[in-house]
């Protein structure tokens, strides 16, 4: 009688149990059926990990990577841009080539390119490693997170690598080129501008970055990067080019131009420019544009 009653109670199920053995017991699962079980059965609501959270902790990655290394960044975001500004603003400036005006001009176009330039570089040249060579890039898709958000962490930490590189431009220039120190009633709009375009650089950085294959990717830079730079208004204004009609409808184009002249309509009230409220309505819509360009692009290649 002990026997059969400890038998019962090791066989029986508790209330609402199934008497059924579960999958993974049964011999005819195998390891796909296996995985598809435990997928469905992944957490969800709020017991799963905020999506949020993990793109914070993806963009965080990425931020603590390029501290360690503030060298190396600060070589790639201000060695081009300072160059120019020395070259063209102050070595010519004290032979007398150019006027002590242009000097004002310059800088403002100058830090706008940096802001540009160092967001595409930071998105574009990482993805077309991590898609061809590394393969780093399928860490990140394995990720608790959707696609998309991991093409929006891209821009992102690029416009975050833009903007820095822009903020640090300013005193640096300001101290080689000689001129006054800008208002702080002027920040503001300034810093806005920026951010809107250096999130443009990261937006254009993604759509490169997916559509450029990596036996090509130094022939494209090459050939996108050098017009994109001396049709952007950077070293002159984009209303003052109405004797090369051409030419002004060529840089009016650009969206680079209107980070530049965002720039040069808050710090320079006698250099007749676009006004910023276009300027900002433009950059706007160009990173929106770039932004779900690059998106797609990026959803495309994550799912080849």
């Amino acid at each position: 009688m002990t026997i059969k009653s400890s038998t019962k109670t090791a066989t029986s199920t508790a209330p609402g149990d199934s008497a059924e053995p579960p999958e993974a017991a049964s011999p005819a699962t195998g390891p796909a059926e296996a995985g598809a079980g435990m997928l469905a059965r992944r957490p969800s609501g709020p017991r799963s990990i905020s999506q949020r959270r993990v793109f914070t902790s993806i963009l965080w990655r990425d931020i603590l990577v390029t501290v360690r290394q503030p060298w190396l960044f600060l070589a790639e975001s201000l060695l081009q841009p300072l160059f120019i500004l020395f070259i063209f603003g102050k070595v010519l400036a004290d032979m007398s080539y150019v006027d002590e005006s242009y000097v004002p001009l310059l800088l403002p176009g100058i830090i706008g390119l940096a802001a540009f330039i160092s967001a595409l570089q930071a998105t574009a040249l990482p993805l077309v490693m991590d898609f061809s060579y590394s393969k780093e890039i399928e860490d990140r898709l394995m990720a608790p997170v959707g696609i998309r958000l991991v093409a929006l962490e891209k821009i992102v930490f690029g416009g975050i690598r833009g903007f820095i590189a822009a903020v640090i431009m300013i005193p640096v220039g300001i101290l080689v080129l000689g001129v006054p120190w800008w208002s702080a009633s002027s920040l503001p709009p300034i810093l806005g501008v920026l951010v809107l375009g250096s999130l443009l650089g990261g937006a254009f950085g993604l759509v490169l970055g997916t559509l450029v294959p990596a036996r090509r990717v130094g022939v494209v830079f090459g050939l996108a990067l050098t017009p994109l730079m001396f049709t952007a208004a950077a070293q002159y204004p984009l209303l003052s080019l109405d004797g090369l009609r051409w030419f002004q409808v060529v840089v009016g184009l650009n969206p680079i131009t209107y980070i530049n002249e965002g720039l040069r309509a808050v710090l320079l009230h006698k250099v007749e420019s676009v006004p910023l409220g276009i300027d900002i309505a433009v950059l706007a819509a160009a990173t929106l544009v770039a932004a779900v360009v690059g998106i797609r692009g990026f959803s495309r290649r994550a799912l080849d």
